[in-house]
C-alpha cells in the first residue's frame, strides 16, 4: 500500500518565492511593564518628591498672610549669601583638580608598571572611609595649633597662616581631598578596568607619542565617563560638608545655612532647595560632559569638500 500511495514531488522553492506550507514567523507580543514596576517607581518618586514639594509649600505659604515668594526674594541681599557659594564651588573645583592630579597618575602607573601594588593603593584610597570626619578634623586642628608654636622661627610658620586664609582656606581642599578619594579612586578604577590601557599606551608610544601626550590625548579621553563620575561625586560632597569646616571655623555654604536657620527659618529652606537645584545643574552639565559622543579614535574624518 504504502508503494501504491503517490508522493508529492520534492520541490524546492525558488529563493525569495513564498510557499503556503511554509510557517509563518511568529511574532512575540512586547511585554507590558508589570503594575509592580511602577508601583516601585511611584513610591521611589514620591520618597524624593514629597519632601521637597512639603519644604517648597513650607517656604512660600504662612498662615493668615497667603502665598508669599519673600523667602526667594531676600536671598540675594542676604548677607553671606554670594560669598559663601562662590567659596564653595571654588572649594569644590580645587578639590577636584587636586583629586584628580593624584589619582589618575597613581593608578595608571600602578596599572601599567606595578599591578601588585594595586591592593595596597586600594587600601590607602579607601581608608578615609573608617575615619568619621569628627576624628579627621581633631588631628588637623591639632596639627594646626601645634605648628606656630614650634615652627615659628622658620618659613613654614607663613604657611600655616597661608592654608587657614579665610577668603579660601587651603586647609580645607586638603581634607575634602582625602575625603573624595574613596569615590574618585572607585570611579577611575572601574574606568581602568574597562581600558585596555596597556594596549592603548604601547601602540602611542610606537608612534612616537610622548608620556604626557600618551597621558592626556590617548588615556583622558577614554576614561571621560570615570572622570566625570569622580567629579560628581566630589562636587556634591564638598557642598553638602559641615563637620569639617563648622569646627575649624570656616563659613562656607552648607556652614552658612545653618547659621542662618535659627534666625530665618523660611529662608534657610529656600536656600536648602535652591542649593538641590543648583547641585542638580551642576551634576547634569558634569554627567552630559562625561557622556558626550565624540569621534572614534582611528576612523577616518570625511571632509565636508568633495574632491
Amino acid at each position: 500500500m504504502a508503494a501504491m500511495t503517490p508522493t508529492a514531488p520534492d520541490v524546492t522553492p525558488e529563493p525569495g518565492t513564498r510557499t503556503a506550507d511554509r510557517p509563518a514567523t511568529r511574532v512575540r507580543p512586547r511585554r507590558r511593564p508589570r503594575a509592580w514596576r511602577g508601583l516601585v517607581l511611584g513610591l521611589g518618586g514620591a520618597y524624593f518628591l514629597v519632601p521637597l514639594v512639603a519644604s517648597f509649600v513650607f517656604t512660600v505659604h504662612t498662615p493668615g498672610q497667603g502665598v508669599s515668594f519673600e523667602a526667594y526674594t531676600a536671598l540675594l541681599a542676604a548677607d553671606g549669601f554670594t560669598e559663601s557659594l562662590l567659596l564653595s564651588l571654588g572649594l569644590a573645583a580645587a578639590t577636584i583638580a587636586l583629586a584628580l592630579l593624584l589619582a589618575v597618575p597613581a593608578l595608571v602607573a600602578v596599572r601599567l608598571g606595578a599591578p601588585r601594588l594595586r591592593p595596597v593603593v586600594e587600601v590607602m584610597c579607601t581608608l578615609p572611609l573608617v575615619v568619621p570626619p569628627i576624628a579627621l578634623v581633631t588631628g588637623i586642628s591639632t596639627v594646626l595649633r601645634w605648628g606656630p608654636d614650634h615652627l615659628s622661627r622658620t618659613p613654614l610658620y607663613q604657611t600655616f597662616l597661608a592654608v587657614q586664609n579665610e577668603d579660601f582656606p587651603v586647609v580645607l581642599v586638603l581634607a575634602y581631598t582625602v575625603m573624595a578619594l574613596p569615590f574618585v579612586y572607585r570611579s577611575l578604577d572601574a574606568g581602568l578596568r574597562a581600558v585596555d590601557v596597556p594596549t592603548l599606551v604601547e601602540a602611542a608610544r610606537n608612534c612616537g607619542a610622548s608620556w604626557p601626550h600618551v597621558l592626556l590625548r590617548v588615556i583622558l579621553p577614554n576614561l571621560r565617563s570615570s572622570l566625570a563620575g569622580a567629579a560628581f561625586l566630589t562636587l556634591a560632597l564638598v557642598l553638602g560638608e559641615f563637620t569639617i569646616a563648622s569646627l575649624l571655623g570656616f563659613r562656607p555654604f552648607a556652614v552658612w545655612i545653618v547659621s542662618i536657620s535659627g534666625a530665618q527659618a523660611r529662608m534657610s529652606v529656600a536656600v536648602s532647595l535652591l542649593s538641590l537645584l543648583v547641585t542638580w545643574a551642576l551634576l547634569l552639565v558634569l554627567s552630559r560632559a562625561g557622556t558626550a559622543q565624540t569621534g572614534t579614535p582611528g576612523a577616518p574624518r570625511t571632509s565636508r569638500k568633495e574632491s
